[in-house]
């Protein structure tokens, strides 16, 4: 049995596109209920195996998400019986090192006392992990806190409050107090926040917009990838994502996705299901001509498209919550970075083309 002596000050979920084994979250503690357990809240139940922590802060990490049992989040009234397996997940894993500061250049795109919400760049891993312990966002975060004394890169209590993948571009939040992680990771778990995402997938839809619903859980035959599950499969986690058509170029379309749950790659896992893969996307098969010919001068094309944007076409362009402390509505936006600025350029003069019979990609 493997056992954190103390929980993170605050608590919320794991968002989308860290690369583990619980979509997001991290095992912490795991404890089996004897055969002779009686009827027990899980707060207690807990707080009689994690002396070193408080009920109050088991409490903060049921509701953001995180106490787990047999497989699901439970709430702090939930009764445990004999056998249950109760675990505690965490957003991030277990370290042995601290993460030190390092000038990495930011961009934020607004900064107050309680948070910061920060425009990532493509291929910026977010948290150090395995095989990325340096030169992550958390990293460059330290580095632009580093003379405010209140805030600790090493405690679990401040920072990331979601996460997107490292070849994801666009807006994170940053919580620089407990109290402010707390209160947005609550936003994130209840499903309150606004999220927004642009992409450009392969094919053409029949409809103008769409709703996707499958669980998302780890592929059994590809531990990098996620797969979709039917909704009352008990595989995976519940996962819904509403897209609409922008632009269509006829071999890929222009659409944009919103979250109502943020599970790893859920984008990405459930665009391919539904058989637009993001284009451009190596882990799941984007990354391939999937639609038009396959030699010619339309191959040339597309193949040129992928040395413009070398990863998947997403964008995590619009996030609004509500502000931790004064309770305001705030919302945010990021343009388009310049690979997908010129990608979407590349496109529409291909259509261009196209429509007035100047091209044969066909």
């Amino acid at each position: 049995m493997t056992e954190e002596k103390h929980l993170p000050q605050s608590a919320q979920p794991g968002a989308e596109d860290p690369e583990d084994e619980n979509g997001g979250l991290y095992e912490h503690f795991r404890v089996v209920a004897d055969r002779g357990q009686q009827l027990l809240r899980v707060d207690r139940f807990l707080l009689d195996h994690l002396p070193d922590t408080s009920r109050n802060r088991i409490q903060m990490a049921a509701r953001a998400g995180f106490v787990h049992v047999n497989g699901q989040p439970v709430k702090s009234n939930y009764r445990v019986k004999p056998a249950d397996v109760v675990t505690l997940l965490l957003d991030r894993p277990r370290y042995e090192f601290t993460i030190e500061p390092e000038d990495i250049p930011l961009d934020i795109v607004y900064e107050d006392a309680d948070l910061i919400v920060v425009n990532k760049p493509a291929g910026l891993v977010v948290h150090p992990g395995c095989g990325n312990y340096t030169g992550t966002l958390v990293n460059a975060i330290a580095w632009h806190l580093r003379d405010c004394p209140a805030y600790d890169p090493n405690d679990p209590g401040v920072g990331l409050v979601h996460r997107i993948d490292k070849d994801t571009s666009g807006l994170l939040v940053v919580a620089k107090t407990p109290d402010a992680k707390t209160r947005l990771g609550v936003q994130f778990f209840n499903k309150t926040t606004r999220r927004r995402y642009r992409a450009l997938v392969w094919g053409d839809f029949a409809e103008e917009a769409g709703r996707i619903e499958g669980n998302i859980g780890r592929d059994p035959r590809d531990r990098m990838q996620m797969a979709v599950f039917p909704p009352d499969s008990g595989v995976g986690k519940p996962a819904v994502t509403h897209y609409r058509v922008l632009r269509r170029y006829g071999y890929v379309t222009w659409v944009e996705c919103v979250l109502e749950t943020g599970r790893t790659h859920q984008i990405r896992a459930h665009m391919k299901h539904i058989g637009h893969p993001l284009f451009s996307d190596e882990r799941y098969g984007g990354d391939q001509i999937l639609r038009g010919v396959k030699s010619g001068s339309y191959a040339a094309f597309v193949r040129h498209c992928f040395e413009i944007c070398p990863r998947q076409a997403l964008h995590a362009r619009t996030l609004g919550f509500r502000h931790p402390r004064t309770g305001q509505e705030m919302d945010f936006t990021a343009d388009l970075p310049a690979d997908m600025t010129e990608l979407l350029r590349r496109w529409d003069t291909y259509l261009a083309g196209r429509q007035s019979g100047l091209t044969t990609h066909d």
